[in-house]
């Protein structure tokens, strides 16, 4: 069990402030207010965000410092000094998705709560995270005990179009910020109860976004007198040949170690192909089953690539001159996104399309021998009796690449516990949280944090 000084003991040990609210239900109002604030990226708008922040860290008498990437693309980062041990992170996004009003049932930016839950865009993804590390910020700086380490809140731009303008140009432009850091929590897991048990799924690698264009030039004309070629057909040769030859598939460590821990609640028709994903997949029709059972588990067991934009003419009986199709690719985090560009040159090498890259991270895991991931057990374990822990590996990428290329120990996790069906919601229309289970994540946050910065 690890020691910890939790709040309720300080507060006996020292005079603090009496607050109104608890620091719950202050995040409550913290995540309606913050919702309503529009951040959606494109166009990002991130400095509202900052804004937003900036007053409540004012209003705390915290320090804190801000910067734009370009205009309008805010950043904020603010820091609890401590001891000498490596600092941690509190890493967050403030901008989302678009979000049509025509299909939600409520307005997409309205905080509004609602049968027991907050409705509106980045309550899951990933405001309503951001605020639970927002509230365990203040409620380390109220406590006003000495701590072993920095803690530092950072609050970024353009998560969900590549964090270029966030965490990437941070990395870069602003190092500072990042050194003696050993630790980081972003998002990426959460609790999920099954037909058998609690499990919290920590997010320790992703698999490595590998953006790719490809472009054939050939002779234009008129609709009526194909060629036997064309910018177009040529395009469509190279997609065919993609989608007919997907990678094949294989199971990395991290993986593997994944999929064990599931097998030990599966549902008894995949417990066994869990708990041997090297044997699993090498059976005839097994990979064709996954894929329709989850196609997020059958995603992390080859490389993929989706195909999701082409254009050619911009007129139905012109044939253009150049054609171009994006392929959306996510690697295994084995080998370097080098390696896997060139085998996709070889493999559409005699269609006539080239490729560039668009983008493409690096890939790295981060251990779970750490003093962060085992406060995520301990407190787990304590405040939700029968639970268990499991690494994850996931799908999409968060910023947490850039960290990790700067040798941060870096873990996706809130540990609000969320229904499986309520993750559709991410990204989709009345996207929402439960206010018990939201308000009992913040708690359970502030407890895994004291668990690492207090001695």
């Amino acid at each position: 069990m690890l020691k910890r000084l939790t709040i309720t003991t300080i507060a006996a040990l020292f005079v603090l402030p009496v607050y109104a609210q608890s620091i719950e239900d202050e995040a409550l109002n913290w995540l309606q207010d913050y919702i309503r604030v529009d951040t959606i990226n494109p166009p990002g708008n991130e400095t509202r965000a900052v804004s937003f922040i900036a007053d409540i860290l004012d209003k705390e008498g915290i320090a804190y410092q801000t910067a734009e990437s370009a205009p309008g693309r805010g950043n904020l980062w603010a820091r609890l000094e401590g001891g000498d041990e490596p600092a941690i992170i509190l890493l967050q996004h403030t901008d989302v998705v678009p979000a049509d009003p025509d299909y939600w049932t409520t307005d997409p930016l309205s905080g509004e709560i609602r049968d027991g839950y907050v409705w509106g865009r980045g309550t899951l993804d990933m405001k309503g995270t951001g605020i639970s590390q927002l509230a365990t910020f203040i409620s380390l700086h109220r406590a006003g005990v000495a701590l072993n380490r920095d803690v530092i809140l950072i609050a970024t731009a353009d998560e969900e179009a590549g964090g270029f303008y966030g965490a990437g140009w941070l990395t870069e432009n602003h190092p500072e910020i990042f050194a003696g850091a050993g630790l980081l929590i972003n998002e990426g897991g959460s609790g999920e109860d099954n037909a058998k048990e609690r499990i919290f799924s920590v997010e320790v690698t992703q698999k490595v976004p590998v953006w790719l264009r490809l472009t054939a030039v050939d002779t234009p004309g008129h609709g009526s007198m194909p060629n036997a070629t064309s910018s177009v057909t040529r395009i469509v040769d190279a997609l065919s040949i993609i989608k007919a030859k997907p990678s094949p598939p294989r199971i990395v460590p991290a993986v593997d170690a994944m999929f064990q821990s599931l097998a030990e609640s599966a549902a008894p028709e995949w417990a066994d192909a869990y708990a041997n994903m090297p044997a699993a997949i090498k059976e005839p029709g097994f990979m064709s089953e996954l894929q329709s059972h989850s196609p997020f588990l059958h995603a992390l067991t080859r490389d993929t690539c989706s195909i999701t934009r082409f254009e050619a003419s911009n007129k139905i009986n012109v044939v253009p001159p150049k054609a171009w199709a994006e392929i959306d690719c996510r690697i295994l985090p084995d080998r370097p996104a080098d390696i896997f560009v060139n085998e996709m040159r070889e493999l559409i090498q005699n269609t006539g399309v080239k490729i560039s890259v668009i983008m493409a991270f690096t890939p790295a895991v981060s251990s779970t021998n750490s003093l962060l991931y085992r406060a995520i057990v301990s407190v787990t374990g304590e405040r939700h009796p029968g639970s268990r822990v499991m690494p994850s590996v996931g799908s999409g990428f968060t910023d947490s690449h850039f960290t990790r290329d700067l040798g941060i120990a870096s873990y996706g996790f809130d540990p609000i516990v969320v229904p499986e069906a309520e993750f559709s919601r991410i990204h989709g229309n009345d996207e929402r949280v439960s206010v018990e289970a939201f308000k009992r994540g913040v708690s359970d946050h502030l407890a895994i944090i004291e668990a690492v910065v207090y001695d």
